[in-house]
């Protein structure tokens, strides 16, 4: 699958952390979509086909659990990173029961992350095939 045809949502009420990581995905070649948070990311309806989300855990208002929730209940979950600044040890190990692909702890590498979309990328090419 082609970089560039894949729209990874990044979902995060952090303003900086969201314009890096719009820059490090348009960079390597995705097409970043950028939500404040939850609530912004459900009201927009013509959003774009989502392939991949990088989902903040902590988000004022609804959470990033509760959002990955209610698409799971709606039947459309993307493959989703997970990212936070919470340094409990439980978070992780949430994280991955709710089904992402991986979560990483804020700050991560740039490397740490594109691995990681490029392993949601790698179940989309498997999902599709």
């Amino acid at each position: 699958m082609n970089p560039r045809s894949i729209n990874v949502a990044v979902v995060d009420d952090d303003s900086s952390y969201s314009r890096a990581l719009e820059r490090l995905l348009r960079a390597s070649g995705f097409t970043p979509l950028i939500y404040s948070s939850a609530e912004v990311f459900l009201r927009v309806s013509a959003r774009p086909r989502v392939d991949c989300m990088i989902l903040d855990i902590h988000l004022y208002g609804m959470s990033g659990f509760a959002l990955q929730h209610q698409l799971a209940q709606a039947g459309s979950v993307p493959p989703i990173i997970f990212i936070t600044a919470d340094e409990g040890r439980d978070m992780p190990e949430r994280a991955r029961q709710a089904g992402c692909i991986e979560c990483l702890q804020k700050p991560f590498t740039a490397k740490s992350l594109l691995e990681a979309v490029g392993r949601a990328v790698a179940t989309l090419d498997k999902n599709s095939g």
